[in-house]
């Protein structure tokens, strides 16, 4: 078997087990760009769970994550084999909050670490140092933030001071990722290679932070009792709250001001993946659908967090449900053909975010 075939069996053997938005976008773009972005998030995603797993505390996190970094950053393919450091980790793996199947998903991503990154080592020399950089940007900002946050049983709530310390967050954790996905296409796609490169990363990074605006909106309260808050501090201020108050779900009406200016924050990040959907020409319809596909569900999901009367309850979940994703997928072979239609698909999930409080 070769290497790009041992990678495409990696890829269909763990990215459904610890992603379903990622591994949908995934299974419709081009082939050529399947591998190198489905290896990379496997690597972003083992990094990220061992920064996450509870099972150790931060420093001893922290020393497992800068041993990946250091294997991701190695040029000896001798370091393909199993990191000595994270041997015994697989089996302590994972989220706690996050039940059995994700665990186990998670536990068998780490058992197979050696795998992917023999898979990353096998990618062409262009594409691994595209993945290195935008792998160096997400694990440094998961090292940034366990420095930065007490550990989860702490007791204690830690919050980001600043709108300009969110933008950054967002950057590290998704904007950067934008900007590789843009490189990406630009080298694989041929049809892309007209784009203006700078206006379409620019695009991309506000694609990428307006989706993890979404997630940090979208799981506000279970951040919040594992000690961090995302929401700035000043921010809060304003509205006489302090992050503590947010534990209480009974704070949620006066939060909502802040609510709605991070939702707008947001839906101006979607305009430039609007715009950045429609600059994929045509004859790529798998690319354009995998780009419009995370563009949709974010919106779903925008919808449903600014509707939420019970934003700050631990037990309420804010989710796109599968069958309005089998909706979109459904008016695939119109949103892929008609910048007309994409438009007014569009317009209409935006409508339904811009209710008025």
């Amino acid at each position: 078997m070769s290497d790009h075939d041992s990678a495409r069996a990696l890829l269909h053997e763990l990215l459904p087990g610890v992603s379903r938005s990622f591994a949908l976008s995934l299974r419709v773009l081009p082939a050529p760009l399947q591998v190198p972005l489905g290896v990379t998030y496997l690597l972003a995603r083992a990094a990220d769970t061992i920064a996450d797993t509870r099972a150790l505390p931060p420093s001893e996190r922290a020393r497992h994550l800068d041993a990946l970094r250091d294997r991701i950053g190695a040029r000896d393919p001798r370091a393909d084999r199993q990191p000595a450091s994270l041997d015994d980790l697989a089996d302590r793996a994972g989220g706690v909050e996050a039940g059995l199947d994700r665990h186990a998903a998670a536990r068998r991503l780490l058992t197979r670490l050696s795998d992917v990154l023999a898979a990353y080592r096998a990618l062409p020399q262009a594409d691994r140092e595209r993945a290195r950089a935008v792998l160096d940007t997400l694990t440094g900002a998961m090292a940034e933030a366990l420095a930065r946050f007490p550990p989860e049983d702490a007791g204690r709530l830690e919050a980001l001071e600043t709108r300009q310390d969110l933008d950054r967050y967002t950057y590290g954790n998704a904007g950067c990722v934008g900007r590789f996905w843009t490189d990406m296409v630009v080298a694989h796609r041929p049809r892309c290679r007209g784009w203006d490169v700078g206006v379409m990363r620019a695009r991309g990074e506000r694609f990428g932070q307006g989706l993890q605006l979404v997630n940090v909106l979208r799981d506000l309260p279970r951040d919040l009792r594992i000690g961090r808050c995302y929401l700035p501090r000043v921010d809060l201020a304003t509205l006489g709250l302090v992050p503590a108050g947010l534990l209480d779900p009974a704070n949620g009406p006066r939060l909502r001001p802040l609510i709605g200016a991070l939702v707008h924050v947001a839906l101006g990040c979607f305009d430039d993946a609007l715009a950045y959907t429609r600059a994929v020409p045509a004859g790529e319809g798998r690319l354009r659908l995998a780009c419009a596909l995370p563009l949709l569900i974010g919106l779903g999901t925008l919808a449903r967090v600014r509707r939420a009367d019970d934003l700050l309850d631990p037990t309420v979940t804010v989710k796109v449900p599968r069958t309005e994703v089998r909706r979109h997928l459904a008016w695939a072979p119109l949103l892929i053909a008609s910048d007309r239609v994409l438009d007014r698909y569009v317009c209409r999930l935006r409508r339904a975010v811009e209710v008025p409080d």
